[in-house]
């Protein structure tokens, strides 16, 4: 598993350790099935990356402040309630290694969670008076939901290319980290177009984060045998919709028939990441992704130099060089 650089936590470990504890509470609940499940889910919660872009960006913008551990928990509840929502529409019974909460509850008590997680969310900034990142958060959970549509409906005719598919991974992936920095930014004090400067940021660095995601998913960058799911769940990624643009008409009806109606064949899906590989897909993802890196990596050199910017900047960086 790639672990985060120490440069990147340094400069907000106090403040992390202190979410911790603050997120932790945030999830409880009186009642006992549901305060069983939301503890089964911050015993396995990831890195909590998209936190830290809260934290950073107020730390760029002018400080933390007691604002930005709210912003920085309604982003995580919002990030937890799409997980376990994700688990559920795709049908996924395991999430980081462990059963998700729909392989040991079922879907209806895990739509219910997920549900509870997003209201949280919200109440926590009513409660607390915070409607300029209610606003923030609102809008990226109707862009998410946007995104995950349009995927959904896609998805049924393989019409995707590579315009629609920016279209989907902006608003399914980098609204969340683009309403990270934003949130950051504005429990600051930044005035709106600071606001908006972060969350551009925030939704360039999404869309590397998006393509990697694409491109581990062929076992790219010697990390071992390809994964295939996007595949097996019939989600055209760049590394495909490049390959088909390339190659001749009928290699493209045979690819695209394996995804529609071959996809659980192992051997069919090899194929298919073979092809990807011969024509280039791989190769053209990646350059794709690291044009998106180094525009981000500009829009950060505008700051003056400071350890927020330069802990941003390995952020960045780790977003596109990670190995899962």
């Amino acid at each position: 598993m790639s672990k985060l650089p120490a440069s990147v936590t340094a400069p907000i470990a106090k403040e992390l350790e202190l979410f911790e504890k603050r997120f932790s509470e945030a999830m409880k609940s009186k009642t006992a099935l549901l305060d069983a499940i939301t503890r089964y889910i911050v015993k396995r919660k990831g890195k909590q990356v998209r936190p830290m872009f809260v934290f950073l960006s107020s730390l760029l913008n002018g400080g933390i402040t007691e604002s930005t551990y709210t912003a920085a928990s309604m982003i995580e509840l919002l990030h937890t309630a799409t997980l376990v929502h994700d688990d559920v529409v795709d049908d996924s019974y395991e999430r980081r290694g462990f059963f998700s909460i729909n392989a040991l509850w079922k879907n209806k008590i895990a739509v219910l969670v997920g549900d509870y997680l997003l209201a949280r969310g919200l109440m926590l900034s009513v409660e607390r008076g915070e409607f300029k990142i209610l606003q923030l958060v609102s809008g990226a959970v109707k862009e998410m939901s946007e995104g995950e549509l349009l995927q959904i409906e896609k998805a049924r005719r393989l019409d995707i290319d590579e315009s629609v598919y920016f279209d989907i991974i902006r608003q399914k992936t980098a609204t969340l980290i683009a309403s990270a920095c934003a949130t950051g930014a504005a429990a600051a004090g930044g005035d709106d177009e600071r606001i908006e400067r972060m969350r551009k940021l925030g939704e360039t660095i999404g869309i590397a984060f998006q393509i990697k995601d694409d491109l581990l998913d062929f076992g790219s960058d010697d990390i071992g045998k390809p994964r295939g799911i996007d595949i097996q769940e019939k989600k055209l990624t760049l590394p495909i919709i490049y390959s088909l643009r390339k190659t001749d008409r009928l290699t493209r009806r045979k690819i695209i028939y394996i995804v529609k109606n071959e996809n659980t064949d192992a051997g069919k899906v090899k194929d298919v990441v073979a092809f990807v590989h011969r024509e280039g897909g791989i190769a053209y993802a990646r350059q794709k992704m690291e044009a998106y890196r180094d525009d981000a990596l500009a829009q950060l050199g505008a700051f003056p130099v400071s350890t927020a910017r330069t802990a941003l900047e390995d952020l960045v960086h780790f977003t596109v060089d990670r190995r899962k």
